[in-house]
């Protein structure tokens, strides 16, 4: 069995939990998985250098914007109302008509807007100074932006403009060296069977029809999955996991594994050292542990499927490795509740 040890700790199997939230509907809409995968990221988007105060995505997506209309209303706990887009960091279109609808805690649009994704750690250290309202109430937004063909970044910009004006948002970048773990190949310019590049499979535009069965190993890798740009994670054979995405970077994949939960119990962000350019289509598949101890004495007797990093290595040809990086992070100046509509 793979192991990975940081500071005496044991990687191998873990448990994955069932995590029924609203942010399941981050990581896929309306698709039932075992457990979500909070689609938005550790750090501030990668392609940004340190000496630039403004990150190329948003200068490329026009620069400052607003919606042309918006309200907010405080969400009911008990019932959830779906987003009309994905609120992920990655650049998937979106329905034209510049419609915006979604139903989530502060911390959610924050990542959206900044198009970040947060391991569990990070949110926690984000959110540690704040007032228990950030995580725990959800707020319904519902916007328009005032043009029909819309990107997904410039509908970031418009959530910047409306925390900044409702809800008094105001925040600042920092770059620290911290702990991360490195996502590197196994062999130099290879990657696995089960990680192609998106040139090589199902176009994003072309008709995606399900197979027989979603979980079958014949399914090209990250077939299984409806839509590019969306990570998902479903109930596979004989107690596995089956996780995944198409028309994916490096960068998103890494930060997207820091989630998961044998790489989040580590509260380090994962950075990318593959060296390889461009998109991917990918699967996972591993067993994992339920009982939640290492020798995964939880297991069914019958259980059989390699480990988390057994998997990541002999299906994706990559590895996980401690190292350190300067990770660029989000940091709360000021917040409040929202103004009045």
């Amino acid at each position: 069995m793979l192991m990975l040890v940081l500071r005496d700790r044991p990687f191998s199997r873990n448990s994955v939990r069932s995590l029924v939230s609203r942010a399941v509907f981050v990581a896929a809409i309306a698709v039932s998985s075992t457990w979500p995968c909070a689609r938005a990221q550790s750090a501030l988007p990668p392609e940004s250098p340190p000496s630039q105060s403004i990150p190329t995505w948003q200068t490329a997506a026009g620069g400052r914007m607003s919606f042309e209309v918006a309200s907010i209303r405080l969400g009911d706990p008990g019932k959830f109302i779906p987003p009309t887009i994905d609120l992920s960091i990655e650049d998937t279109p979106i329905t034209p008509g510049g419609a915006f609808i979604a139903d989530f805690s502060l911390p959610i649009y924050i990542q959206f807007a900044y198009k970040i994704l947060l391991t569990r750690e990070q949110q926690q250290k984000m959110v540690a100074h704040l007032p228990k309202w950030i995580v725990g109430q959800p707020f319904v937004i519902q916007a328009k932006a005032p043009m029909a063909d819309v990107t997904k970044d410039q509908m970031r910009l418009m959530m910047q403009s409306l925390l900044a004006d409702r809800f008094k948002l105001a925040v600042h970048s920092e770059t620290q060296d911290q702990p991360a773990l490195a996502l590197a190949l196994t062999k130099p310019g290879t990657p696995g069977p089960r990680l192609r590049p998106h040139s090589q499979g199902l176009a994003c535009d072309a008709k995606w029809t399900a197979p027989p069965d979603r979980t079958s190993p014949s399914v090209p890798p990250g077939e299984f999955v409806t839509s590019c740009g969306v990570f998902l994670a479903v109930n596979g054979a004989d107690d596995t996991i089956l996780f995944g995405a198409r028309d994916v970077t490096l960068e998103s994949i890494a930060a997207n594994l820091a989630t998961l939960p044998p790489v989040a119990q580590f509260g380090r962000p994962v950075v990318n050292q593959t060296g390889l350019a461009g998109t991917y289509d990918f699967s996972l598949t591993w067993l994992p542990d339920r009982s939640g101890s290492a020798s995964g004495a939880g297991e069914p007797p019958d259980a059989q499927g390699p480990s988390f990093l057994e998997a990541l290595e002999e299906q994706a040809g990559l590895k996980l490795k401690p190292t350190r990086a300067a990770v660029r992070t989000l940091v709360i100046d000021h917040v409040e509740e929202p103004s009045p509509n």
